[in-house]
């Protein structure tokens, strides 16, 4: 699978088949990863976690999000209700019906702490990396992203890096650093972010999936540890010791280790 229409768009999909285990029941859940923002896609995660969880007996889905990567890049409609939106469409193209884990890196982690609350219908359990959804320390985050990436859209503008990449013969760079510029300085990405309303904390207490949240020690994010631990009603946290933002490239195998060890005891189990 490669091209998927859902929620008026084209999304570049792959489904990764799992492998056969007796001691998972039939109804096992989906595991859907979602990556992180403007300059990721599906495969960062397609070579790191997917085949591990697809190795222990899970069906895989990872997809490009909205804008990035293979995936139809509209001028509009990239706030995170758009991606929420975008999410269930896709599960409803490819016939996922069942209720899935949803496993989210960076900004894809908030993604899927939003949609785990505007569906808790869909979603079986949810795997945090280096992210959070809601209180001060995920919206002073997303704060920093948006101005990072409206630095980032003037410097992409002013200096025409795609274009100085293709002079010099870097093609593959040049064809990422093209589409980082169209979608950061010819969609709403940045303006729809910065309007996008914050989730109140108090609805972490909803969260009615069990969770895993793995940080980097160093990280920006790991403050959010302590809250998700008090407030989601089952969570387990793990902080992996000497890594910061980047443990998903960084700390593949002892991640892999940590989400795989997780599903087997905690999908699908919900309160």
């Amino acid at each position: 699978m490669a091209e998927v229409l859902a929620n008026g768009l084209r999304f570049h999909v792959q489904r990764v088949a799992p492998a056969r285990h007796q001691h998972l029941p039939a109804d096992h859940p989906t595991v859907v990863f979602l990556h992180g923002l403007a300059v990721d896609d599906l495969s960062s995660f397609y070579y790191t976690l997917a085949d591990p969880v697809a190795k222990a007996g899970f069906e895989v889905i990872l997809y490009d999000q909205r804008g990035q990567g293979l995936s139809e890049r509209p001028p509009e409609g990239y706030g995170l209700d758009d991606a929420v939106a975008d999410l269930f469409a896709i599960l409803d193209a490819v016939d996922i019906c069942r209720p899935v884990v949803l496993i989210g890196n960076s900004y894809g982690g908030i993604l899927a702490g939003r949609a785990a609350l505007a569906r808790p219908e869909r979603v079986a359990g949810l795997v945090l990396i280096d992210a959070g959804f809601a209180g001060d320390i995920v919206d002073e985050w997303l704060e920093r992203m948006i101005n990072t990436l409206s630095a980032a859209a003037l410097q992409y503008e002013v200096e025409r890096i795609g274009e100085q990449c293709a002079a010099v013969g870097w093609r593959k760079i040049a064809r990422q650093a093209i589409g980082i510029n169209a979608l950061l300085n010819e969609t709403t990405l940045i303006e729809d972010l910065a309007a996008a309303p914050a989730v109140d904390p108090a609805r972490l207490s909803e969260m009615a999936c069990p969770v895993l949240a793995v940080f980097g020690e160093h990280s920006e994010m790991v403050g959010a540890a302590r809250e998700l631990a008090d407030q989601v009603p089952d969570c387990t946290v793990k902080v992996l010791p000497g890594l910061a933002h980047t443990l998903l490239r960084e700390a593949t195998d002892p991640l892999s280790e940590v989400v795989v060890s997780w599903l087997g005891s905690h999908a699908g189990a919900r309160r």
